[in-house]
């Protein structure tokens, strides 16, 4: 049988069949018990389990599931945002600018909060804040909270949803988060924060990073670990990087410097997953050690030995 991978030709050599029918079958066989078999590069995943993390991530129940409402308040920047947020739409709601954005002093107001004097006048010290997308964490709650139909625009008013407040009623925070986090891996694009290519897989394997942080996390480890396991994981990616987007560096150094940023601050971070603190004072620091939070056995529960 032409194609056959090398591995199967070997295992075949000397072996007799007496129909195609008797080969077809313990190709097939072979085939099932290879996709169903650890893969070192996968971190101990089976070429299966990792295509229904990559494709079904909410449809596995055999592999993972996430919670519906969390045990307890969830402690993570996202949800410190949106209580701001649904805390100044009130009841009456919160009149957008015309370009559709918070207006200002929510948004001055909101980083005094969020951040303090002290650590606000770092982050606004060569960029003041002027408009929603300077405040990026408030700028993607609000995307998200919006994709997610948890809030809306009416008679030119940001109000709360009919199901925002089923949600809250249902649970507070703890119903509200899984709504947020199942958006953010889904449905927003992950490629808007940033200037590295668009890179898809970096989203689509979000739960292949919370497998990594599940496995690993318990010890603090430098963010280098997990941008290797990605790459030893998709070795393809490297082929997606664009010439003109190098400037002088490795496409396995863009793909890091995107995957840190996107998967581990951006993401992991940012919805209490992990501990991602910075090894400098860099505004733009690139190296970081992470660590997984508690709130990642709240968020979802694997089935399979991790």
């Amino acid at each position: 049988m032409p194609g056959l991978p090398d591995d199967l030709r070997a295992l075949m050599e000397g072996m007799q069949f007496e129909s195609l029918e008797e080969l077809q079958s313990f190709v097939e066989q072979y085939s099932v018990q290879k996709n169903e078999s650890p893969v070192d590069d996968f971190d101990g995943l089976s070429p299966e389990q990792m295509y229904r993390m990559l494709h079904f991530a909410y449809e596995s129940a055999s592999l993972v599931t996430f919670e519906e409402v969390l045990q307890t308040d969830p402690q993570a920047p996202i949800m410190v945002l949106f209580q701001l947020l649904i805390d100044a739409i009130g009841e009456k709601g919160l009149k957008p600018t015309a370009t559709g954005n918070l207006p200002r002093n929510f948004c001055r107001e909101a980083a005094i909060s969020y951040w303090g004097a002290e650590k606000l006048a770092e982050r606004t010290k060569y960029r003041s804040i002027n408009q929603e997308p300077d405040f990026q964490d408030l700028h993607t709650t609000r995307i998200v909270a919006e994709i997610a139909g948890l809030i809306r625009k009416h008679n030119g008013r940001f109000i709360l949803s009919s199901e925002c407040r089923r949600l809250l009623k249902r649970g507070g925070p703890r119903a509200i988060y899984p709504s947020l986090l199942r958006t953010y891996t889904e449905s927003f694009n992950w490629a808007y924060l940033d200037g590295f290519p668009d890179l898809k897989l970096i989203q689509t394997s979000f739960l292949f990073t919370l497998y990594l942080l599940k496995r690993h996390g318990e010890t603090a480890k430098d963010q280098i670990f997990y941008e290797n396991a990605f790459l030893r994981a998709f070795p393809a990616i490297i082929d997606e990087v664009p010439e003109n987007s190098l400037l002088y560096r490795s496409p396995e150094s863009v793909i890091g410097h995107a995957y840190t940023w996107r998967a581990l601050v951006h993401f992991a971070a940012f919805f209490g997953l992990a501990a991602v603190k910075p090894k400098t004072d860099e505004f733009l620091c690139h190296e970081y050690e992470v660590t997984a939070r508690p709130l990642l056995d709240q968020v979802l529960k694997f089935k399979i030995k991790v």
